[in-house]
C-alpha cells in the first residue's frame, strides 16, 4: 500500500463493518484512530490513511495533508487530484488487503479529510454505505460534478460543525449539508458549541448514526 496507516483490526476473521478515516491538514495516521475503540463498540475495522503531502509544523516535527493550503481560494485542481488519486489507491488496496465487508464500508473526514471524504463517496457511493464529514465543508465545482449520479439517494451523511469554528466558519458546514440534501444525500446535520474539533457529545452522535443508519441496516456487498 503506497500511503502510510494506521489500523485497528478486530479480533476473528471477519468481515468487518469498516471506516476508513482521514485525517486533517497538519495532522498524521495516528490522529483519528483513537475513535476506533468507540465505533461499533471497537468492532469496526479502522484504517487511517497518512496524506501524501509533508509539511513542517515546527521543532522538527512533520505533519501531512491531502493537497496544500492556498489563502482563502480554491485548492490547485492538479495538487487536489493527487491527494484524491492517492486516497482512491489507498482504499483499493485496503479493501482488497483487509477483511472489509463491502455492504458496511464507511468513509469519515476530518477538515480537510472530509472534503476527500466527500471526494470519495459523492465520486462512487455504490462503493460506500455511509459519508461522515466532521468540521468540514463539500466544494461547489465537486457537488455541481456529482449532481445527478446513481445511487446518490442510498448514501447516507453525517455532518457536523461547531459554531465556533475559527478554521472553517459553521455557515460552510451548512453549506454542505444543503447541498448533500440538493444531491438527494440522506443526511444528518449536527451543531455543537465548540470550535474546529471533535467533542464527546459529536462521538456519541456519531456512533448513533453509525449504529441506527449505517451498520444496522442491511445492505448487500
Amino acid at each position: 500500500m503506497e500511503l502510510m496507516h494506521a489500523a485497528h483490526v478486530p479480533a476473528g476473521e471477519g468481515p468487518f463493518p469498516t471506516v476508513i478515516a482521514l485525517h486533517g491538514w497538519g495532522a498524521n495516521a495516528h490522529d483519528l484512530l483513537g475513535l476506533a475503540p468507540y465505533l461499533h463498540g471497537g468492532e469496526a475495522l479502522v484504517l487511517c490513511p497518512q496524506g501524501p503531502v509533508v509539511l513542517d509544523t515546527g521543532g522538527g516535527a512533520q505533519g501531512y495533508g491531502w493537497f496544500p493550503i492556498t489563502s482563502g481560494g480554491p485548492p490547485d485542481p492538479a495538487a487536489f487530484d493527487e491527494g484524491r488519486a492517492a486516497a482512491a489507491h489507498f482504499l483499493d488496496a485496503a479493501v482488497a488487503a483487509y477483511p472489509v465487508d463491502m455492504g458496511k464500508l464507511v468513509v469519515l473526514g476530518f477538515s480537510q479529510g472530509g472534503v476527500m471524504a466527500y471526494d470519495l463517496a459523492l465520486g462512487a457511493p455504490q462503493r460506500f454505505a455511509g459519508l461522515a464529514a466532521l468540521s468540514s465543508w463539500l466544494p461547489d465545482p465537486l457537488a455541481a460534478r456529482v449532481a445527478g449520479s446513481p445511487g446518490l439517494d442510498a448514501l447516507h451523511a453525517f455532518v457536523c460543525h461547531g459554531t465556533e469554528d475559527p478554521m472553517i466558519p459553521v455557515a460552510m458546514g451548512q453549506q454542505s449539508r444543503d447541498a448533500l440534501l440538493g444531491l438527494g444525500v440522506p443526511t444528518t446535520y449536527r451543531e455543537y458549541g465548540m470550535g474546529h474539533e471533535i467533542r464527546p457529545e459529536t462521538l456519541h452522535d456519531l456512533v448513533d448514526w453509525l449504529e441506527t443508519q449505517v451498520f444496522a441496516p442491511i445492505r448487500p456487498a
